[in-house]
């Protein structure tokens, strides 16, 4: 018991413990605010039994949003600190992923208790869950038709929207509403719980990429786990990501691995949670075609004699695994395919971290036609073609080896989130998961940081959009310039002369993977 005792006090003097610290600060600091300035009900019964009603209003909420900013840049702060320690800017021993992982729990466990912080969709999760509960079909109307506590709290914009999840994701609703019936706060809660798995999901899937990608197992874990715009959003605000880009990460792992047929499940029930996930589909079948070829040529076979008739066999293998799984869910939640159409409900979203939407009000400014109209419907119809030739080629010309693949996949997702109708901050945890497992020299993780960083940042702790006052865009761009320059320079603003320090550059060394 000393000796444990002794570890974790030699662990909270280390860089990477004091980093610890001030993260899990930083969560306090959110969770503490939040009840003020985040994304809270409407009618909160809970704050006027506790006489803290006055968090929500004039001085309250003035001091409430302190707290939640305060905390947000201490997590930043402590990521780009412990940042450091990971790729070895720092002198000292390196950080092990046992120690990444311990120090992911710290930093999320305040956050579990938090209201949805930055974005109101937990509460449009339950209500679509409640309309399964009811009898209802999320695929055919919106919460609208199922009023009470749940639908008080959903965003107006979504109201009248259905649902564009997957069935799997419907089932989860339904469960959570059956158990915590129209208390918002268990449901939010019990969202965070379901969420847990895809977070572990990531802890494994993440560093195992690095073993075919090339990079390094604790800087794939700090950038794309630790990172406080996938924490933050994805657990403080409860979004289905946190599942979806799990269960994406560990399919991939596992095709990798050459466990094809369990891969091909989980990204089922990936796709089964969120759409999105099935960008990977047609990448994993060319990894399953190399595969293939390897083990004929290890067998003394030569290559593939038919690779047409080869990639139909396997193709249509993945697919039918595929179709069995995802047809399970549809049927155990007794819904059709519907969500498919709901995917245009994201038009309703307009904010220029959308490459349509952004043209369109450069338009505006050197024309006399306004940018939300028929300019940003041409330009959207404009952008979808771009996809759909971006994806088409991409998944052509990354063909040829398994980190090829992988990269195309990232390609294929930031080319969604950039070109597609609606874009929001935490849309690049999908990329940003793939990304890491690729060797990175300390240029681009600079630059990683910035982008993550001023992401973290645009939003408002309510959910509200902060792009449109330039203020708040400037504060942010100058807070991700510093903390991308801090990933090499300690005290890069000199509020300390003695700190200074511009620390070597480092190229995470690539990890060839043992046969």
């Amino acid at each position: 018991m000393t000796n444990r005792w002794v570890r974790y006090a030699d662990f909270a003097r280390n860089p990477e413990g004091k980093a610890a610290l001030l993260g899990f600060f930083g969560a306090i600091m959110i969770t503490f605010g939040g009840f003020g300035a985040g994304s809270v009900r409407r009618n909160d019964p809970l704050l006027e039994a506790a006489h803290l009603s006055w968090l929500r209003f004039g001085h309250g909420y003035a001091l409430s949003t302190l707290f939640v900013w305060i905390g947000v840049l201490a997590m930043i702060t402590a990521w780009v600190r412990l940042g450091r320690v990971t790729i070895g800017t720092v002198p000292g021993p390196m950080v092990t992923l046992n120690e990444l992982r311990a120090i992911v729990g710290i930093w999320i466990f305040p956050l579990l208790f938090a209201v949805p912080m930055f974005s109101r969709d937990a509460y449009s999760y339950l209500a679509q869950g409640a309309l399964l509960r009811d009898g209802f079909n999320p695929y055919e109307v919106g919460p609208v038709v199922n009023p009470g506590v749940l639908l008080d709290n959903v965003s107006a914009v979504w109201t009248t929207t259905t649902a564009p999840y997957g069935p799997a994701f419907l089932l989860l609703g339904d469960g959570i509403t059956r158990i915590t019936g129209d208390n918002v706060v268990a449901g939010t809660i019990a969202l965070r719980l379901v969420m847990l798995p895809g977070l572990a999901l990531m802890m494994w899937a993440v560093p195992h990429l690095t073993k075919h990608l090339g990079g390094k197992p604790t800087t794939a874990l700090w950038l794309a786990v630790l990172n406080p715009l996938v924490l933050i959003h994805l657990i403080g605000g409860v979004h289905n990501e946190m599942l979806m880009v799990g269960l994406m990460a560990a399919a991939i792992a596992l095709v990798l691995e050459k466990h094809h047929v369990a891969g091909f499940v989980v990204l089922a029930i990936g796709v089964a949670i969120k759409a999105t996930a099935g960008v990977a589909l047609p990448f994993l079948v060319w990894i399953w075609m190399i595969h293939e070829r390897e083990r004929r040529q290890e067998q003394g076979e030569g290559d593939l004699p038919h690779p047409t008739l080869m990639f139909a066999k396997i193709a249509g293998l993945g697919l039918s695994v595929f179709a069995v799984v995802f047809a399970a869910a549809s049927a155990l939640a007794g819904v059709g395919i519907g969500w498919l159409t709901a995917l245009s409900g994201s038009k309703k979203i307009i904010n220029w971290l959308s490459a349509p939407t952004a043209m369109s009000y450069v338009v505006s400014w050197v024309t006399p036609f306004r940018a939300e109209g028929q300019v940003l419907d041409i330009l959207r119809n404009l952008c979808a073609l771009a996809l759909a030739a971006i994806l088409v080629w991409t998944w052509w010309r990354f063909r040829h080896s398994e980190r090829e693949a992988i990269l195309g996949i990232t390609i294929a997702f930031v080319a969604i989130v950039i070109l597609s109708p609606a874009a929001l901050p935490w849309y690049y945890s999908w990329p940003l998961a793939l990304a890491a497992g690729f060797a990175l020299s300390t240029r681009t993780l600079q630059i990683l940081v910035g982008i993550c960083t001023w992401l973290m940042l645009v939003f408002q702790p309510d959910g509200s959009i902060g792009l449109y006052n330039w203020w708040h865009v400037a504060a942010a761009t100058f807070v991700a310039v510093v903390a991308a320059i801090s990933l090499r320079t300690v005290d890069p603003l000199r509020l300390g002369a003695e700190h200074s320090t511009r620390l070597p550059a480092v190229t995470t060394p690539t990890v060839t993977p043992t046969p």
